[in-house]
C-alpha cells in the first residue's frame, strides 16, 4: 500500500507521528533481510494505527487479546526463527492500518490460538464475546485443511462458505496470507512456487473482488517475484533507474509526473477547488503490465496522479478543470463514481497531456472513496453492529446463516453455485473461471427486481440466476420488450423477461452451454444433461417435448426416432434398421450422435425399458458406462443407403453456399434439408441433412466439403461432451 494510502479516510498530511508503510514493509521482504536486533512494541503500533481510524476505540480488549495470544504462543517459533507471536501481531497491524474495527483486530490477534495452543473456543467466547469467537472459529476452520494440491479445491470451498457467513473472516485470511508471503523466503523454492500459484489463482482475485486493493497489489508483487524472478528483476531495475536519472551535470533530472502534479495543483487552487494532488507510484506488476502493453516505458508510466477532494460533486469539478486546462486523452476516461465497480470501487479515471507531450493518468476521488478503494469491505466496519449502537449482534438466525449487509452480490451467487458443484475439480476450475470475471452488469426483471451478471452474460444466465433449476424449461425471452433468442448477450440496463414452458419436466439443450457464462448456469445445465442422456435433444438444439429450439428458430434434423417394432428402430432415411438384443424392447436412435449405418453402435436401457442406440464414440456412452449401466448389443440390418446430418464450420465469403452445395452434388449426395445460421464474428455454420447412395462414400464427401475454400471443419452432428 502506498504511503499516501495508509490512512485514506483522514487528512493525508499528518505531523508528529511516524506512519508505518505497508508497501515499504512488503518491499523490504523482497529486497533484503531486516534487522532482528529487537522486537518492536508491536501492540503499541497496532493501537496507534487503530486509533488513527477509530479515535474513540476501546483499546483494552486489544491489550487483553495480546496478553492471551502472547502467553499462549510463548515458546513457539516460526520457520524464520522469530517468536511465533510476531505473526498474529503482523497480521493485526496490516488490518489496523487498513481501518479494520476492533472486533476484527481482536480475532486477528487470536486467529491461531485455537489451532496451535491449548486455548479453546469457549475460552475465547467467555473473554471476548460471541463475535470474536465466531471469527476465530471461521479462520481456524480454514487452517485445518492442508494446502496440498489434492486438498486445495475443498480448502477454498470451505473458505468461501466461511467468507459468505462473515466477510471479516476472509479479511483476516488475506492479511494472514500477505504476512506469510512476505516471509516465504525460508521455504523451499518448490513450496514457494506452489503457495504463490494458489495465491495468484484464488486469493488475489478474491482480494480484488472484496475491494482490498492494498492487499491485492502487494500480494501481486510478492507472487511476481517468486514465479517470474527474471521479469521482476528487470522491472525493479527500471523503477530504480526511473527514480534517479542523472543528467549531464550529475543532478537528478526532474520527474515529468511531478511537473504535471505541480501544474494540476496550481490549476485547482486558482479554480477554488480544495484538493490534494499526490503522486501514486505504480507497483511492480503494474509497471510490468504497462511495459508489456506499450513496449517502451515513458517517464510518466511509473506512477499516476491521485486527486483527493471532499465531496462527490468536487470530483466532476476537478475533471472539468483538467479537461479545460489540459489536453485530455478521451479514450482513457472512465466514470466509476456514477457506476461503481462490483467491488465497491469508485473513482474518475482520465489522462491529460502535460509539457513536452508527457501523458499522465489521473485518479479523482473523495477521501471516503479512497479509503474504500484501498480497504474495500474492511473499511465498512462491523456489518453486524446494531443500529441502536448497543454493540454487536451476537444472535444468529435459526438456520445458522447470517445476513451480511456487506456481502457483495457476486459472493452470494458464488456461494449458491458452489453447493451444486459435483466434485472438487469442477468446483476448482469453475471458481477460477468465475473469479477471472472482473466486470458486472445489472439487468432488470419485469417484476421490478434486478439481476447482477458478468459482462457477456446471456439470457440463459439470466434464466438460471432468476429461476434456478426451473430454468431448465425456459423456451425464450423478451429483452427490452422484444422477443430474443436465449443466446442473446445482455447489456447493462436491459430489461429481460424469461419465458418458461408449461411442461416443467422438459430440459435444456447442450447448445445452451455455448451461451452460459455463469457457473450456476453451466453446472445446472451439465448436471441435467448428465442425468438425462436418454432425453438428449436433436442435433441442432431442439428439445423433445417442447418444440422449441435453443436459438429461437426451427431447424431441420433428426430427433429421437419412434420405434418401428419390438427390438428394432428405423434409421432416419427409412432404409436401415437397428436391431437390439432385447426382442421385446422399444428402440430409439439417440439424437445426440445421430447413429446411422455403418457406424459402430451400442445401446442402453433407459426409462420405461426402452433402448437408446448411440454411436460408440458418443460421450453419452462413456457417461453411462461410468455410471455402471450395462450396454445392450446392437446391429444394423443390411443396407447401403445412408442419411446423415453434417455441420460445416467456415469463414464467411461470397459464393460459399454455392461451392458447398456443388461439392455435395459432385459426391452424388442429395440434400434433404439445409440451414445456414447468421454470421457471427465472420464465421458461418451450415447444417445439411444428406442422403447418400452408399454409406461408404461418407468419408470422401466430408473431405470434399473440407476442401472448399473457407471451410475449416466438417463434422457429424453431435452434442458436445458436457464439461464444466
Amino acid at each position: 500500500m502506498s504511503a499516501e494510502a495508509t490512512s485514506p479516510g483522514a487528512p493525508i498530511r499528518r505531523r508528529g507521528r511516524p506512519r508505518i508503510d505497508l508497501r515499504r514493509l512488503g518491499r523490504v521482504a523482497l529486497l533484503g533481510p531486516v534487522s532482528r536486533d529487537r522486537l518492536p512494541d508491536a501492540i503499541g503500533h497496532v493501537a496507534e494505527a487503530h486509533r488513527a481510524h477509530h479515535p474513540d476505540a476501546d483499546l483494552s480488549i486489544l491489550r487483553r487479546a495480546y496478553v492471551l495470544a502472547e502467553s499462549s504462543h510463548r515458546g513457539q517459533m516460526r520457520k524464520s526463527g522469530e517468536p511465533y507471536i510476531t505473526h498474529p501481531l503482523a497480521v493485526t497491524l496490516i488490518l489496523a492500518q487498513l481501518g479494520a474495527e476492533t472486533t476484527t483486530l481482536t480475532a486477528s490477534l487470536l486467529h491461531d490460538t485455537v489451532e496451535d495452543t491449548d486455548v479453546t473456543l469457549d475460552q475465547v467466547r467467555d473473554q471476548f464475546g460471541d463475535e470474536v469467537r465466531y471469527l476465530v472459529d471461521g479462520v481456524t476452520k480454514l487452517e485445518k485443511v492442508d494446502y496440498g494440491a489434492a486438498a486445495e479445491p475443498e480448502t477454498f470451498r470451505k473458505m468461501l462458505v466461511a467468507t459468505g457467513d462473515d466477510v471479516r473472516v476472509m479479511s483476516i485470511k488475506l492479511a494472514d496470507r500477505l504476512h506469510n508471503m512476505r516471509t516465504l523466503g525460508v521455504m523451499r523454492p518448490e513450496k514457494q512456487a506452489r503457495i504463490a500459484k494458489v495465491t495468484r489463482d484464488v486469493l488475489i482475485p478474491l482480494a480484488e473482488r472484496l475491494g482490498v486493493q492494498a492487499l491485492k497489489t502487494e500480494l501481486e508483487d510478492l507472487v511476481f517475484a517468486i514465479l517470474h524472478p527474471e521479469e521482476y528483476e528487470r522491472t525493479r531495475a527500471l523503477i530504480a533507474a526511473a527514480s534517479a536519472r542523472p543528467d549531464g551535470s550529475g543532478a537528478a533530472r526532474r520527474d515529468p509526473l511531478a511537473a504535471i502534479a505541480e501544474n494540476v495543483t496550481t490549476v485547482l487552487r486558482e479554480a477554488g477547488i480544495p484538493a490534494e494532488v499526490l503522486i501514486r507510484p505504480r507497483h511492480f506488476v503494474s509497471v510490468h503490465r504497462v511495459g508489456v502493453k506499450r513496449g517502451e516505458l515513458r517517464g510518466t508510466d511509473f506512477g499516476r496522479l491521485l486527486v483527493l477532494v471532499g465531496e462527490d460533486a468536487d470530483c466532476y469539478a476537478v475533471l472539468g478543470e483538467l479537461h479545460t486546462c489540459f489536453t485530455p486523452v478521451i479514450s482513457e476516461f472512465k466514470d466509476f463514481v456514477a457506476a461503481p465497480k462490483f467491488n465497491l470501487y469508485q473513482s474518475l479515471h482520465t489522462a491529460v497531456v502535460g509539457e513536452e507531450g508527457a501523458v499522465a493518468e489521473v485518479l479523482i476521488r473523495t477521501h471516503r472513496m479512497h479509503k474504500v478503494a484501498e480497504a474495500g469491505v474492511i473499511a465498512l466496519g462491523n456489518p453486524y453492529a446494531a443500529d441502536s449502537g448497543t454493540g454487536p449482534q451476537t444472535a444468529e438466525p435459526a438456520d445458522g446463516e447470517r445476513a451480511d449487509p456487506t456481502r457483495p452480490g457476486w459472493l452470494s451467487r458464488l456461494l449458491e453455485w458452489q453447493q451444486s458443484a459435483p466434485d472438487p475439480d469442477t468446483f476448482w476450475t469453475t471458481l477460477r473461471a468465475d473469479l477471472a470475471q472482473d466486470r458486472e452488469i445489472t439487468v432488470f426483471r419485469t417484476d421490478g427486481g434486478t439481476l447482477g451478471l458478468p459482462v457477456g452474460a446471456s439470457c440463459v444466465d439470466a434464466a438460471y440466476a432468476q429461476y434456478g433449476d426451473r430454468a431448465h424449461s425456459c423456451i425464450g425471452a423478451r429483452v427490452n420488450g422484444r422477443l430474443a433468442t436465449l443466446g442473446t448477450v445482455l447489456s447493462d440496463g436491459d430489461t429481460v423477461q424469461l419465458l418458461l414452458a408449461e411442461d416443467a419436466a422438459s430440459g435444456p439443450s447442450p447448445d445452451w452451454l455455448d451461451h452460459a457464462r455463469t457457473p450456476a448456469a453451466r453446472i445446472a445445465i451439465t448436471g441435467w444433461l448428465d442425468t438425462h442422456p436418454e432425453d438428449a435433444p436433436g442435433p441442432h438444439g431442439g428439445r423433445t417435448g417442447t418444440g422449441q429450439p435453443s436459438q429461437g428458430h426451427s431447424r431441420p434434423g433428426p430427433q429421437q426416432q419412434e420405434p418401428v417394432g419390438a427390438g428394432a428402430a428405423m434409421a432416419p432415411d427409412g432404409t436401415a434398421t437397428a436391431v437390439v438384443d432385447r426382442p421385446d424392447a422399444t428402440v430409439r436412435l439417440a439424437g445426440c450422435c445421430t447413429p446411422a449405418p455403418p457406424d459402430a453402435v451400442t445401446g442402453f436401457v433407459v426409462r420405461g425399458g426402452a433402448v437408446t442406440v448411440h454411436r460408440m464414440e458418443c460421450p453419452a456412452v462413456a457417461r453411462m458406462r461410468s455410471a455402471g449401466r450395462s450396454p445392450v448389443g446392437v446391429s444394423w440390418e443390411d443396407s447401403t443407403e445412408c442419411r446423415v446430418t453434417l455441420v460445416a464450420e467456415s469463414f464467411g465469403r461470397p459464393r460459399l453456399l454455392a461451392d458447398l452445395t456443388e461439392a455435395i452434388a459432385t459426391a452424388d449426395a442429395a440434400i434433404i434439408a439445409a440451414t445456414v445460421e447468421p454470421p457471427s464474428e465472420q464465421r458461418v455454420r451450415h447444417t445439411y441433412t444428406l442422403q447418400l447412395p452408399d454409406a461408404a462414400g461418407l468419408p470422401a464427401l466430408m473431405r470434399a466439403m473440407r476442401d472448399v475454400p473457407g471451410v475449416y471443419d466438417v463434422s457429424r452432428t453431435r452434442h458436445p461432451a458436457t464439461t464444466a
